[in-house]
């Protein structure tokens, strides 16, 4: 019998797990601006179990691995645009693994870095130009990356700071790139606890006092020559939000805040995830990261066990219940957020849920300066978290926005 034909043996077919389903949308986003590939992101999915780390870990790591090797020979003989898209993507596959690789595992590190040099690699091939950066705070080494446009004026510039698990080099790829399209100098920076920190600083932990890092990052932009201080501008992705928001509210200096999305309580925002709250957990249900082995897959599973091992190690906290008290001090009371004066655009997607939305109301109701808002659609294809499923559309929202904000 005569095989049927068939166009292909790729399926669009993703998880059963909403958080796993959630983070390969992710990466299939990242297609817009050179992060991906749709074939070979679905390819990877069908060899990765549901709700498994380690076969994602696995799967992405390898993956970066090839991706890396054919950017190199490509290199080697000259083909520039090539490489460079190889090593962006290498970069992100990279990435990938990194997130769902347990922080206390030598392996983070390692596709930490390895991600870090494919995209400084892929930079070398690129016509806007990267200068790596340091920051400082409480000894910390804070890496930052200062990215020009071949052809601009040098006097606008857009910060970026991401979130809980967001990378400077995802930062350039899902958000910094369309804002390099429109002309502007990119400074992408982090903070204590970050992704990235973590690779040069093996216990860092997350602070509320953001504003720190976030002078020093505002001293930088402004120095730099021909740059105009009126067209200074900040962004905060995921727990950036709250980040961005936190340097808003203590540095004047900002001219236009995008909070993506906002977070002014980020004890209320985690809680809203869990269904509980864990900092009222009594002492006999409480565990710590050395209990995590021996809690049955009955009761968490291999993908929340590891998701709880690195919340506590980035946070710092012996136990859960801790973390989430730990927590509590990243919050922007009603003052705080009525001294940002400069215009800011508060972002959000449908999907992301109640408390999310009410706090997304609730910074509107209170920044002191005037503050323009969008909410995503499922139609539109970006009610997820930051609108993974939509950059470009996102981009069209927060980049037209802020040209008339600066202008």
């Amino acid at each position: 019998m005569a095989q049927k034909l068939e166009r292909g043996h790729t399926r669009v077919q993703g998880f059963r797990d909403p958080e796993m389903d959630h983070q390969l949308m992710r990466q299939l986003g990242s297609v817009r601006y050179g992060g991906a590939s749709i074939g070979e992101c679905l390819a990877l999915a069908a060899r990765i179990g549901d709700a498994d780390p380690a076969s994602w870990v696995q799967a992405f790591a390898e993956s970066g691995a090839r991706q890396a090797a054919d950017a190199a020979e490509r290199a080697r003989n000259g083909f520039a645009v090539s490489a460079r898209d190889q090593y962006l993507i290498a970069c992100n596959s990279y990435r990938a693994a990194e997130y769902y690789c347990a922080v206390d595992d030598p392996r983070h590190g390692e596709y930490g870095q390895a991600s870090r040099q494919a995209f400084l690699w892929a930079m070398q091939w690129d016509e806007a130009s990267c200068t790596e950066l340091w920051f400082t705070q409480n000894g910390l080494r804070l890496p930052a990356y200062h990215i020009r446009p071949a052809r601009a004026a040098g006097d606008r510039m857009l910060m970026i700071v991401s979130g809980f698990d967001g990378t400077l080099e995802e930062s350039y790829l899902a958000y910094g790139r369309p804002a390099l399209e429109r002309g502007y100098d990119l400074l992408l920076f982090t903070g204590p606890g970050q992704m990235d920190t973590w690779r040069f600083n093996e216990a860092s932990h997350f602070a509320p006092d953001f504003e720190v890092v976030g002078r020093q990052a505002v001293d930088y932009a402004l120095a730099r020559p021909g740059m105009d201080p009126r067209r200074l501008a900040l962004m905060g992705i995921s727990f950036g939000g709250y980040f961005a928001t936190r340097i808003a509210a203590h540095e004047p200096r900002i001219r236009a805040l995008i909070a993506n999305s906002p977070i002014v309580d980020l004890h209320a925002y985690m809680t809203s995830f869990a269904g509980i709250d864990p900092a009222t957990l009594p002492e006999s249900d409480d565990f710590g990261v050395e209990d995590l082995p021996h809690i049955p897959d009955a009761v968490m599973n291999a993908q929340t066990r590891e998701m709880s091992r690195n919340l506590m190690l980035r946070f710092g906290q012996p136990t859960f219940s801790q973390t989430y008290r730990r927590m509590g001090e990243f919050r922007l009371d009603a003052a705080a957020l009525a001294g940002i004066r400069c215009p800011s655009l508060a972002l959000v997607g449908d999907g992301e849920g109640a408390e999310p939305l009410r706090q997304w109301q609730v910074f509107r109701d209170s920044v002191g300066g005037p503050c323009a808002h969008w909410r995503f659609t499922a139609e539109e294809g970006a009610d997820a978290h930051c609108q993974v499923g939509n950059l470009s559309f996102s981009a069209a929202v927060s980049m037209d926005w802020l040209a008339g904000a600066l202008a």
